[in-house]
């Protein structure tokens, strides 16, 4: 069990802090933290609430006392939504349970105001919006060192969620107050305003590198915030800013504290090997070194932070049951409750790994095998073979409801590389996300460095780092598609896809770059541009007079 005492008190801000949302933001009003208790709550509590808002979902781990009423508490969870949206809409990920709300309309990029997923996200990040400007409200800057950094802290992740409002939705509410008013409608360039305002306030208010406990943001989580929002900005705002993208980049690169995970281990307990970069994405990643990658991990535990969301839901919807394959035998998922490899991957993802030649083992295989045949250890899947079909999997899928079609992601797992215990074997995960981590400022400096510049050796030196890390050959430049593709191969399947497509100009509105049922095609098609942003919900509109719709919806 993880023994961090910043992960072992989120369950006690959780029984403190309720807000009991309907199913809409209206005008994103509250009037207690929980109006069925004496409102002496603590900081301390309500703090803990604001991060562990990323993780659960409600008062009592799994369900049960949801955070957000009339939405089924499994699926509201922030970053199975925000995955749902930034993966399901590209080419790297399907789901076989077509029939979930919402799901196929992701997956044929049909999606409209009446989207259940995309509801259900719009209405988790103003939970959390609102619960940054409650503490904001209720706990006023006094100058001590402490209440500079804590107000830091929960203004950073008030700027980190309307950063996903504004890449999500384009235009919607904003208030930096808890207020009866309705909010008022800021539009991309007016949340990018202030977004940049924010983070460039805060950034010597947060911590410096590696002075906080593990969990908390410091001052370069802002920075690497900054280099992010100024990559996109061109999208966001009609004009480019890779020079101050590259300036941030090149900030959080030289931090001093993070750096990139390079040491692989062996597990004592099964002789499995696990790369560097699979150390990312195990149960002890917050202690085998990775925890020096991961600028803004969101802490799991299997026992004290149990949802249907996050890292659980990543590693138990990749899994096949043992009854259907040998995948749990080959590449053990460290738990007992697979969802029989409901998510896999697309044919265009494994293509950009392994090319559209090279035939890939139908009989089960170590994950050893695979990463060699791929020339790379971020080539993490499982291929066959399925039990049903007596064949491994299949590498396009032409039926969305056929689990055998599609590989298996073997990405995210539960299980130590020391070969420790897990806190439980059950469906709930150890594994923290790493929602922001160094490699995304290599990336970064790159694209910035060659829009501005072409293919230069400046650029290709940070990608080759990424490369080398992964034992893959390196290059001597990079044009921007090889660079579209190397942001798959780093950061596949950890839920920001869609976002570099449509900077890439590879998403809506366009057919030169194409998966399997893009579009609703089993071929691929095109679809309009005006999907590259999600439609506002219906109930928002009507409750707040404020907004208006996005075109196209």
């Amino acid at each position: 069990m993880k023994l961090n005492i910043f992960k072992k008190i989120i369950p006690a801000a959780a029984l403190v802090c309720s807000l009991g949302f309907t199913a809409c933001v209206n005008d994103l009003h509250v009037e207690n933290i929980n109006p069925q208790q004496n409102p002496n709550y603590s900081e301390e509590a309500l703090l803990n609430k604001i991060y562990s808002s990323f993780v659960l979902t409600g008062q009592q781990g799994p369900s049960g006392k949801g955070d957000i009423q009339d939405v089924d508490e499994g699926f509201s969870d922030y970053y199975r939504n925000v995955w749902e949206l930034q993966e399901f809409t590209t080419d790297e990920a399907s789901w076989v349970w077509i029939g979930d709300p919402g799901i196929p309309e992701l997956l044929h990029n049909t999606y409209d105001a009446n989207n259940s997923c995309s509801a259900g996200l719009y209405y988790r990040l103003f939970f959390t919006i609102t619960l940054c400007n409650y503490y904001l409200d209720q706990f006023p800057a006094n100058g001590s060192e402490e209440n500079t950094k804590r107000r830091a802290e929960v203004r950073f992740v008030r700027a980190f969620t309307y950063y996903q409002v504004m890449d999500l939705y384009g235009n919607a509410t904003f208030t930096e107050h808890v207020v009866a008013e309705a909010g008022e409608r800021y539009t991309r360039q007016q949340y990018f305003d202030f977004i940049e305002k924010e983070l460039k306030a805060i950034e010597n208010e947060l911590g410096a590198a590696g002075t906080m406990t593990y969990g908390r943001v410091d001052k370069v989580a802002a920075q690497l915030l900054l280099a992010r929002l100024y990559l996109n900005a061109e999208v966001y705002t009609g004009t480019a800013k890779w020079g101050e993208a590259k300036e941030y980049a090149q900030k959080v690169i030289d931090n001093g504290y993070y750096h990139l995970h390079t040491t692989g281990a062996t597990n004592p307990a099964t002789g499995e090997k696990y790369t560097a970069y699979q150390m990312l994405f195990l149960a002890d990643n917050d202690t085998n070194g990775a925890q020096y990658e991961d600028i803004f991990p969101i802490l799991h535990d299997g026992v004290n932070t149990q949802s249907y969301g996050g890292m659980h839901y990543l590693v138990l919807s990749s899994y096949a049951k043992p009854a259907e394959s040998d995948m749990e035998k080959c590449m053990p998922s460290g738990t007992t409750a697979a969802w029989g490899k409901c998510m896999r991957v697309r044919g265009k993802l494994i293509d950009n790994f392994f090319g559209e030649e090279t035939v890939l083992p139908e009989e089960p295989a170590s994950q050893e095998e695979i990463t060699k045949i791929a020339g790379d250890d971020r080539a993490l899947f499982y291929t066959g073979k399925a039990f049903t079909t007596g064949k491994g999997y299949t590498r396009y899928i032409t039926d969305e409801t056929d689990a055998t079609h599609g590989y298996a992601c073997a990405k995210f797992r539960n299980v130590r590389s020391d070969g420790g215990t897990t806190s439980i074997v059950d469906q709930f995960v150890d594994t923290d996300l790493p929602l922001m981590r160094i490699a995304e400022a290599y990336l970064t400096y790159a694209e910035a460095e060659t829009r501005i510049n072409g293919s230069t050796a400046d650029a290709a030196s940070k990608i080759n780092e990424l490369r080398k890390r992964a034992h893959a050959a390196t290059q001597n430049s990079y044009t921007l598609a090889d660079l579209r593709t190397e942001w798959s191969k780093e950061f596949w399947c950890e839920g920001r896809r869609r976002m570099d497509l449509v900077r890439f100009n590879s998403y809506g509105g366009q057919s030169s770059y194409t998966w399997e049922y893009m579009g609703g095609a089993a071929a691929g098609s095109q679809f309009q541009a005006f999907h590259n942003i999600f439609a506002i919900p219906l109930n928002d509109l009507t409750n707040n007079p404020n907004l208006e719709q996005n075109p196209g919806y």
